[in-house]
Protein backbone atom coordinates (compact mmCIF):
# COMPACT_ATOMS: atom_id res chain seq x y z
CA UNK A 1 0.00 0.00 0.00
CA UNK A 2 1.12 3.55 -0.77
CA UNK A 3 -0.59 6.76 0.35
CA UNK A 4 -0.49 10.10 -1.45
CA UNK A 5 -1.83 13.47 -0.18
CA UNK A 6 -3.81 15.15 -2.96
CA UNK A 7 -4.35 18.91 -2.88
CA UNK A 8 -7.56 19.72 -4.75
CA UNK A 9 -7.55 23.49 -4.14
CA UNK A 10 -7.66 26.05 -1.33
CA UNK A 11 -10.47 28.44 -0.47
CA UNK A 12 -11.60 30.69 2.39
CA UNK A 13 -14.43 30.53 4.91
CA UNK A 14 -15.68 32.87 7.59
CA UNK A 15 -13.66 32.34 10.74
CA UNK A 16 -16.63 32.91 13.02
CA UNK A 17 -18.64 30.24 11.24
CA UNK A 18 -15.71 27.84 11.47
CA UNK A 19 -15.39 28.27 15.24
CA UNK A 20 -18.96 28.83 16.42
CA UNK A 21 -19.18 30.36 19.89
CA UNK A 22 -15.40 30.53 20.44
CA UNK A 23 -14.24 34.19 20.50
CA UNK A 24 -12.09 35.44 17.65
CA UNK A 25 -9.41 36.51 20.11
CA UNK A 26 -8.86 32.80 20.80
CA UNK A 27 -9.29 31.10 17.42
CA UNK A 28 -7.28 33.75 15.57
CA UNK A 29 -4.15 32.54 17.38
CA UNK A 30 -4.11 29.39 15.26
CA UNK A 31 -6.25 30.49 12.29
CA UNK A 32 -5.59 34.19 11.57
CA UNK A 33 -8.27 35.98 9.57
CA UNK A 34 -7.99 38.54 6.78
CA UNK A 35 -9.75 41.90 6.83
CA UNK A 36 -13.01 40.20 5.80
CA UNK A 37 -12.79 37.73 8.69
CA UNK A 38 -12.00 34.90 6.26
CA UNK A 39 -9.53 32.15 7.14
CA UNK A 40 -7.49 29.83 4.94
CA UNK A 41 -9.05 26.44 4.22
CA UNK A 42 -7.72 23.46 2.28
CA UNK A 43 -9.54 20.71 0.43
CA UNK A 44 -6.91 17.99 0.90
CA UNK A 45 -7.79 14.49 -0.25
CA UNK A 46 -5.96 11.23 0.30
CA UNK A 47 -5.16 8.68 -2.40
CA UNK A 48 -4.71 5.03 -1.41
CA UNK A 49 -2.76 2.91 -3.88
CA UNK A 50 -3.42 -0.69 -2.89
CA UNK A 51 -2.75 -3.39 -5.46
CA UNK A 52 -5.19 -2.90 -8.33
CA UNK A 53 -7.28 -0.44 -6.30
CA UNK A 54 -6.79 3.32 -6.38
CA UNK A 55 -9.05 4.82 -3.73
CA UNK A 56 -9.57 8.58 -3.46
CA UNK A 57 -10.98 9.92 -0.18
CA UNK A 58 -13.06 13.06 -0.88
CA UNK A 59 -12.79 15.20 -4.01
CA UNK A 60 -12.96 18.88 -2.99
CA UNK A 61 -15.27 21.55 -4.42
CA UNK A 62 -14.86 20.68 -8.10
CA UNK A 63 -15.13 23.33 -10.82
CA UNK A 64 -18.66 23.11 -12.22
CA UNK A 65 -20.37 25.70 -10.02
CA UNK A 66 -21.08 29.26 -11.14
CA UNK A 67 -18.78 32.24 -10.82
CA UNK A 68 -21.21 33.65 -8.24
CA UNK A 69 -20.96 30.45 -6.18
CA UNK A 70 -17.16 30.48 -6.12
CA UNK A 71 -17.25 34.19 -5.32
CA UNK A 72 -18.40 33.24 -1.83
CA UNK A 73 -15.40 30.98 -1.22
CA UNK A 74 -12.45 33.00 -2.54
CA UNK A 75 -10.37 30.22 -4.09
CA UNK A 76 -6.62 30.80 -3.89
CA UNK A 77 -3.35 29.03 -4.55
CA UNK A 78 -2.05 26.86 -7.41
CA UNK A 79 -3.58 23.48 -6.51
CA UNK A 80 -6.05 21.41 -8.52
CA UNK A 81 -7.19 17.81 -8.35
CA UNK A 82 -5.98 16.92 -11.83
CA UNK A 83 -2.58 18.53 -11.37
CA UNK A 84 -2.09 16.81 -8.01
CA UNK A 85 -3.01 13.42 -9.47
CA UNK A 86 -0.68 14.00 -12.40
CA UNK A 87 2.16 14.90 -10.04
CA UNK A 88 1.74 11.45 -8.43
CA UNK A 89 1.65 9.74 -11.83
CA UNK A 90 -2.10 9.20 -12.12
CA UNK A 91 -5.13 10.38 -14.07
CA UNK A 92 -8.69 10.61 -12.79
CA UNK A 93 -9.62 7.70 -15.09
CA UNK A 94 -7.26 5.50 -13.06
CA UNK A 95 -9.35 5.94 -9.90
CA UNK A 96 -11.26 2.77 -9.03
CA UNK A 97 -13.06 4.03 -5.91
CA UNK A 98 -14.13 7.42 -4.57
CA UNK A 99 -14.89 7.31 -0.85
CA UNK A 100 -16.84 10.31 0.41
CA UNK A 101 -16.67 11.07 4.13
CA UNK A 102 -19.93 12.96 3.65
CA UNK A 103 -21.79 14.73 0.87
CA UNK A 104 -21.34 18.42 1.64
CA UNK A 105 -20.24 20.22 -1.52
CA UNK A 106 -16.66 20.87 -0.37
CA UNK A 107 -16.14 17.13 0.10
CA UNK A 108 -17.88 15.68 -2.96
CA UNK A 109 -18.21 18.53 -5.47
CA UNK A 110 -15.28 17.18 -7.46
CA UNK A 111 -17.04 13.84 -7.92
CA UNK A 112 -19.30 15.27 -10.66
CA UNK A 113 -18.48 17.45 -13.66
CA UNK A 114 -20.12 19.00 -16.71
CA UNK A 115 -20.54 16.68 -19.68
CA UNK A 116 -18.67 17.46 -22.90
CA UNK A 117 -21.25 19.89 -24.33
CA UNK A 118 -22.19 21.35 -20.91
CA UNK A 119 -25.82 20.31 -21.21
CA UNK A 120 -25.78 18.21 -18.07
CA UNK A 121 -23.61 16.50 -15.47
CA UNK A 122 -21.69 13.25 -15.35
CA UNK A 123 -19.40 11.44 -12.87
CA UNK A 124 -15.93 12.97 -12.95
CA UNK A 125 -14.35 9.52 -12.42
CA UNK A 126 -15.82 7.35 -15.13
CA UNK A 127 -14.24 4.09 -13.94
CA UNK A 128 -14.85 4.52 -10.20
CA UNK A 129 -17.38 3.30 -7.70
CA UNK A 130 -18.67 6.12 -5.49
CA UNK A 131 -18.99 5.14 -1.82
CA UNK A 132 -21.23 6.62 0.86
CA UNK A 133 -23.58 5.03 3.39
CA UNK A 134 -27.32 4.63 3.08
CA UNK A 135 -28.27 6.65 6.17
CA UNK A 136 -26.18 9.62 5.10
CA UNK A 137 -27.37 9.37 1.49
CA UNK A 138 -31.00 9.54 2.62
CA UNK A 139 -30.12 12.49 4.87
CA UNK A 140 -28.50 14.30 1.94
CA UNK A 141 -31.14 13.79 -0.75
CA UNK A 142 -33.92 15.04 1.56
CA UNK A 143 -31.94 17.77 3.33
CA UNK A 144 -32.99 19.71 6.38
CA UNK A 145 -33.24 23.50 6.12
CA UNK A 146 -29.91 24.01 7.89
CA UNK A 147 -27.90 21.84 5.47
CA UNK A 148 -29.84 22.42 2.25
CA UNK A 149 -27.20 24.80 0.89
CA UNK A 150 -24.48 22.18 1.46
CA UNK A 151 -26.22 19.20 -0.18
CA UNK A 152 -26.42 20.13 -3.86
CA UNK A 153 -28.50 17.93 -6.16
CA UNK A 154 -26.04 18.35 -9.02
CA UNK A 155 -23.41 16.66 -6.83
CA UNK A 156 -25.65 13.74 -5.89
CA UNK A 157 -28.11 12.76 -8.61
CA UNK A 158 -25.51 12.09 -11.37
CA UNK A 159 -23.72 9.57 -9.18
CA UNK A 160 -26.95 7.69 -8.55
CA UNK A 161 -28.18 7.86 -12.15
CA UNK A 162 -24.84 6.57 -13.46
CA UNK A 163 -25.19 3.33 -11.50
CA UNK A 164 -21.77 3.95 -9.94
CA UNK A 165 -23.07 4.72 -6.45
CA UNK A 166 -22.65 2.08 -3.75
CA UNK A 167 -23.22 1.98 0.00
CA UNK A 168 -20.64 0.68 2.44
CA UNK A 169 -21.61 -2.43 4.36
CA UNK A 170 -21.82 -1.29 7.95
CA UNK A 171 -21.17 -3.46 10.96
CA UNK A 172 -21.57 -2.53 14.59
CA UNK A 173 -21.20 1.23 15.03
CA UNK A 174 -19.57 3.56 15.74
CA UNK A 175 -16.57 1.62 14.34
CA UNK A 176 -16.73 -0.85 11.50
CA UNK A 177 -14.48 -2.22 8.78
CA UNK A 178 -15.62 -2.25 5.19
CA UNK A 179 -14.50 -5.51 3.63
CA UNK A 180 -14.20 -4.06 0.12
CA UNK A 181 -12.30 -0.88 0.97
CA UNK A 182 -10.12 -2.50 3.60
CA UNK A 183 -9.93 0.21 6.24
CA UNK A 184 -11.69 0.93 9.51
CA UNK A 185 -14.38 3.61 9.60
CA UNK A 186 -15.71 5.66 12.51
CA UNK A 187 -19.26 7.00 12.11
CA UNK A 188 -20.02 10.34 13.78
CA UNK A 189 -23.23 12.36 13.81
CA UNK A 190 -22.42 15.78 15.26
CA UNK A 191 -21.46 17.57 12.06
CA UNK A 192 -23.95 15.74 9.86
CA UNK A 193 -25.69 12.37 9.95
CA UNK A 194 -23.26 9.44 9.67
CA UNK A 195 -20.10 11.23 8.57
CA UNK A 196 -17.45 8.56 8.01
CA UNK A 197 -13.90 8.95 9.37
CA UNK A 198 -11.38 6.52 7.79
CA UNK A 199 -8.65 4.93 9.95
CA UNK A 200 -5.81 3.58 7.80
CA UNK A 201 -2.94 1.39 9.00
CA UNK A 202 0.17 2.45 7.13
CA UNK A 203 3.84 1.74 7.81
CA UNK A 204 3.15 0.72 11.39
CA UNK A 205 1.04 3.78 12.21
CA UNK A 206 -2.67 4.63 12.21
CA UNK A 207 -3.47 7.61 10.04
CA UNK A 208 -6.93 9.09 10.59
CA UNK A 209 -8.55 11.22 7.89
CA UNK A 210 -10.41 13.48 10.32
CA UNK A 211 -12.53 15.39 7.74
CA UNK A 212 -15.00 17.69 9.54
CA UNK A 213 -14.73 16.05 12.95
CA UNK A 214 -11.55 18.13 13.46
CA UNK A 215 -11.18 20.45 10.46
CA UNK A 216 -7.90 22.16 11.46
CA UNK A 217 -5.28 22.10 14.19
CA UNK A 218 -7.16 24.99 15.77
CA UNK A 219 -10.19 22.73 16.31
CA UNK A 220 -8.43 20.23 18.58
CA UNK A 221 -9.58 21.76 21.93
CA UNK A 222 -12.94 20.29 22.86
CA UNK A 223 -15.15 23.44 22.77
CA UNK A 224 -13.77 24.56 19.38
CA UNK A 225 -16.69 23.34 17.29
CA UNK A 226 -17.88 24.68 13.95
CA UNK A 227 -21.02 26.75 13.64
CA UNK A 228 -21.85 24.50 10.67
CA UNK A 229 -22.35 21.44 12.91
CA UNK A 230 -25.98 20.33 13.16
CA UNK A 231 -25.51 18.88 16.68
CA UNK A 232 -22.62 20.73 18.37
CA UNK A 233 -23.05 19.02 21.74
CA UNK A 234 -22.91 15.66 19.97
CA UNK A 235 -19.74 16.77 18.20
CA UNK A 236 -18.15 17.54 21.57
CA UNK A 237 -19.03 14.08 22.88
CA UNK A 238 -17.63 12.42 19.76
CA UNK A 239 -14.50 14.56 19.80
CA UNK A 240 -13.84 13.81 23.47
CA UNK A 241 -14.05 10.07 22.88
CA UNK A 242 -11.98 10.19 19.71
CA UNK A 243 -9.26 12.52 21.03
CA UNK A 244 -8.68 10.41 24.13
CA UNK A 245 -8.34 7.27 22.04
CA UNK A 246 -6.17 9.01 19.47
CA UNK A 247 -3.75 10.30 22.10
CA UNK A 248 -3.54 6.97 23.93
CA UNK A 249 -3.10 4.91 20.74
CA UNK A 250 -0.77 7.45 19.10
CA UNK A 251 -2.92 8.04 16.03
CA UNK A 252 -1.75 10.56 13.47
CA UNK A 253 -4.42 13.05 12.35
CA UNK A 254 -4.54 13.88 8.63
CA UNK A 255 -6.23 17.25 8.11
CA UNK A 256 -8.50 17.81 5.14
CA UNK A 257 -9.19 21.51 5.81
CA UNK A 258 -6.01 22.86 7.42
CA UNK A 259 -4.29 24.79 4.62
CA UNK A 260 -0.97 25.02 6.48
CA UNK A 261 -0.68 21.74 8.43
CA UNK A 262 -1.00 18.23 7.03
CA UNK A 263 -0.58 15.91 10.01
CA UNK A 264 -0.28 16.08 13.78
CA UNK A 265 0.11 13.86 16.81
CA UNK A 266 -1.66 14.44 20.14
CA UNK A 267 -0.86 14.33 23.84
CA UNK A 268 -2.89 14.26 27.05
CA UNK A 269 -2.46 17.28 29.33
CA UNK A 270 -4.13 18.65 32.46
CA UNK A 271 -6.32 20.78 30.19
CA UNK A 272 -7.33 17.85 28.01
CA UNK A 273 -5.95 16.44 24.77
CA UNK A 274 -3.80 18.92 22.91
CA UNK A 275 -1.52 19.20 19.90
CA UNK A 276 1.75 17.34 20.39
CA UNK A 277 3.71 17.80 17.17
CA UNK A 278 3.10 18.91 13.58
CA UNK A 279 4.43 16.99 10.58
CA UNK A 280 4.36 17.04 6.84
CA UNK A 281 3.34 13.79 5.20
CA UNK A 282 6.85 13.27 3.85
CA UNK A 283 8.46 13.79 7.28
CA UNK A 284 6.44 10.92 8.71
CA UNK A 285 6.26 8.44 5.87
CA UNK A 286 8.90 9.19 3.25
CA UNK A 287 12.10 9.77 5.26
Amino acid sequence: MTLHPIETGNFKLDGGAMFGVVPKSLWARTNPADTNNMIDIAARSLLIEDGSRLILIDTGLGNKQSEKFFGYYHQWGPFSLDASLQEKGFHRNDITDVFMTHLHFDHCGGSVQWNADRTGYEPAFKNATFWTNEAHWNWAITPNVREKASFLKENLVPMQESGQLKFVTKGKEPYFKDSELGFDILCVDGHTEKQMIPHIRYKGKTLVFVADLIPTVGHIPLPYVMGYDTRPLKTMEEKARFLKEAAQREYLLFFEHDAHNEICSLKETEKGVRLNQLYTFDEIFNN
